[in-house]
């Protein structure tokens, strides 16, 4: 069954590891909501060289372009545009994904303020009782932000490292984004095969 998951992509390191998430959501017939926080935008251009700016019209018509994605399976929406579905319980995405997603961003969903429509749509999801994966950015952590991570976790949210395991032998960075990728899909129960999986191997 096609689901609607929400993408969201923080201004945290990691930019690919959302980009490479919708890729995969669009080619499984997917529908993807999109949300970039400003900060966002900086980092897409900074880590992926992407540059795109504009208002919510320009940006969906940057983006179905860059996709190849029809407008009916992917939208963006501006984070002020709190008339956006996403900001409702009543039509809230069947799950959402922070990736990558900042300290910031964190601390203010833990705390349920709702200064833009991607903490909104996060709250959304809490309040509604659905999947909500995080995707934090690079190391070292904190004790405010794993705390923050705990207090998340404890109200079943899905706290998804990007800790990519080697046993697979990754040859490329691609290889090891997807791995985490691969992970992220694990946990929104949809197919992927972007990663060798561990198998028993049987001892003479």
């Amino acid at each position: 069954m096609k689901r609607h998951i929400a993408v969201a992509i923080t201004g945290a390191s990691g930019a690919i590891y959302g980009i490479r998430l919708i890729e995969e959501l669009l080619a499984a017939g997917n529908r993807v909501s999109l949300l970039i926080s400003s900060s966002g935008r900086i980092v897409l251009k900074e880590e992926l060289g992407l540059d795109w700016s504009g208002d919510e019209a320009a940006m969906n018509s940057t983006l179905h372009g860059h996709f190849k994605a029809a407008a009916d399976l992917l939208t963006y929406y501006d984070e002020g545009n709190f008339f956006s579905p996403l900001a409702s319980g009543s039509a809230a995405p069947d799950a959402m994904v922070v990736a990558p997603c900042s300290m910031g961003s964190l601390a203010r969903i833990a705390a349920g303020l709702s200064g833009n429509l991607l903490e909104r749509a996060a709250d959304v999801m809490l309040k509604e009782g659905k999947p909500l994966l995080l995707l934090p950015r690079e190391t070292p952590l904190s004790t405010i932000h794993l705390e923050n991570m705990l207090k998340l976790a404890r109200l079943g949210v899905r706290i998804i490292p990007p800790m990519p395991g080697f046993y697979s032998h990754p040859q490329t960075i691609d290889d090891i984004v997807n791995f985490v990728v691969g992970k992220l899909l694990d946990q929104l129960g949809i197919e992927g095969n972007l990663f060798t999986r561990w198998q028993d191997k049987i001892r003479p």
